[in-house]
C-alpha cells in the first residue's frame, strides 16, 4: 500500500474518532448523572471515558494499520538507532521538551499571556475525579499525537521541504488542534524537541518516549500540587523564622 493511502487512513482514523467524542460525551453524561452523581462528577466521568474510548479504540485501529505496514515508518535516509539509544534519547527529548515549555512560557509572559495551559488544568482536575482519563493523557495521546503530528505532517513535510518548516508547521497545526493558539510556543518548543530526537534517531519510538515522559511528569505534579504549595510555603515560613 502506497504511503499516502497508509497517511490519509491514520489521518482518517484520528479525525474521525475526535469527531466521534463530540457524540460520545453527551450520552455519557447522561448516564453517569442517572448514577446520582452530582453534575461536576457527571460531566468529569463522562468527558474521561469518552477520551478513553475514542482515543483507545483510535489507538488500536492506528496500530494496526501500522503493524501491516511497516514499510510506511522510515522517513530519514540511514541506519535507526538501536533501543539503547532511543531509549537515552527520548529522556533527553523530555528535558528538551520540558526547557523549550520553560523558555516558551517566559516569552510569553513577555508579551502578557498568561502562563498555565488551560487544557493541561482542566484535564487534570478531571483525573481527580475520574483517574481513567489517564491512560488517555499519558498512554494514547503521545502514541497518537506523535504518529499523526510527527510522522505524518512533520515526516510528510520534511521529505518536501527541510527539518526547520517541518517542525515548525507541525507544531502550529498541533497548537490549533488544541485550541490554545495563544500558547503556540510552549507548543512549539517542545514540538521542535520531539521532532529533534526522531530526526535524530530515526524512530518514532523516540518522541513517543519523550512524550510520554512528559505527560506522565505533568501529571504527577498536577496530582501532587496541594502538597507542593505546602512544601513550598513550609520553606518560605522557614526563611521568614531564620530572617
Amino acid at each position: 500500500m502506497k504511503n499516502w493511502v497508509v497517511a490519509l487512513m491514520i489521518f482518517m482514523s484520528y479525525v474521525l474518532l475526535q469527531i466521534t467524542s463530540i457524540f460520545l460525551a453527551p450520552e455519557l453524561i447522561v448516564y453517569f448523572t442517572g448514577k446520582d452523581l452530582s453534575k461536576v462528577e457527571a460531566v468529569s466521568q463522562g468527558f474521561a471515558w469518552t477520551l478513553f474510548i475514542t482515543q483507545g479504540i483510535a489507538a488500536l485501529i492506528i496500530a494496526v494499520i501500522l503493524l501491516r505496514n511497516k514499510k510506511f515508518l522510515p522517513v530519514f535516509k540511514g541506519k535507526p538507532s538501536g533501543f539503547g539509544s532511543v531509549l537515552l534519547w527520548g529522556v533527553l527529548g523530555f528535558f528538551l521538551a520540558m526547557a523549550g515549555q520553560i523558555v516558551g512560557a517566559a516569552i510569553e509572559s513577555v508579551f502578557g499571556v498568561t502562563a498555565g495551559s488551560e487544557n493541561t488544568e482542566l484535564l487534570s482536575n478531571i483525573s481527580k475525579t475520574a483517574p481513567i482519563i489517564i491512560f488517555a493523557m499519558v498512554l494514547f495521546a503521545p502514541f497518537l499525537e506523535e504518529v499523526v503530528f510527527r510522522r505524518i505532517i512533520f515526516g510528510g513535510l520534511y521529505t518536501k521541504t527541510n527539518f526547520w518548516v517541518a517542525a515548525i508547521v507541525s507544531a502550529i497545526v498541533f497548537a490549533a488542534v488544541h485550541n490554545e493558539l495563544q500558547h503556540l510556543l510552549m507548543y512549539l518548543m517542545p514540538g521542535l524537541a520531539f521532532a529533534f530526537v526522531y530526526y535524530k534517531t530515526k524512530r518514532l519510538l523516540t518522541p513517543m518516549i519523550a512524550h510520554f515522559l512528559m505527560n506522565s511528569f505533568v501529571t504527577v505534579v498536577q496530582w501532587n500540587a496541594d502538597k507542593l504549595q505546602q512544601l513550598q510555603d513550609m520553606q518560605q515560613s522557614i526563611i521568614t523564622f531564620l530572617q
